[in-house]
């Protein structure tokens, strides 16, 4: 399903990214970065109109020539991109939202564990198998 998926800290920076092609590494490091203005510019508008979230699921960032970009931010600010192949038209809109859910899951998970510094890149190993998981459905 996806070729990339990405944790972006509250203060904009990776704590995970992984693509399917490491020789497309650098090209979806640069999708990634470009999707955060978008994320920025829809967080300022949903908080605008609605009080309290618990969750926010952005759906489609933007769309390019090869990928569909999907945003979702968690109640603390961490943001989840996940960039899927533009051919890929069987994917709908819930199975977005669920692969957001199960990753959210995972990474509260990750930081529930006592030997994890916040803020330090995640080195989980069932973090990356769920992310694998994630990844492999489409292969």
């Amino acid at each position: 399903m996806a070729v990339c998926i990405a944790v972006i800290a509250k203060e904009n920076y990776p704590l995970y990214i992984r693509s399917v092609s490491p020789q497309n590494e650098l090209k979806f490091h640069y999708t990634v970065h470009t999707s955060l203005d978008v994320v920025e510019e829809k967080i300022s508008a949903v908080g605008k109109s609605l009080g309290d979230q618990r969750e926010f699921y952005l759906g489609l960032l933007y769309p390019t020539e090869d990928y569909k970009v999907y945003g979702y931010v968690t109640n603390s600010k961490v943001k989840f991109v996940i960039v899927v192949d533009s051919a890929n038209t069987s994917l709908r809109d819930n199975e977005i939202r669920s692969m957001f859910r199960k990753l959210h899951n995972s990474f509260t998970d990750v930081m529930c564990n006592p030997f994890h510094t916040p803020g330090s890149p995640i080195q989980s190993k069932a973090f990356d198998e769920i992310v694998s998981g994630m990844m492999s459905q489409s292969a």
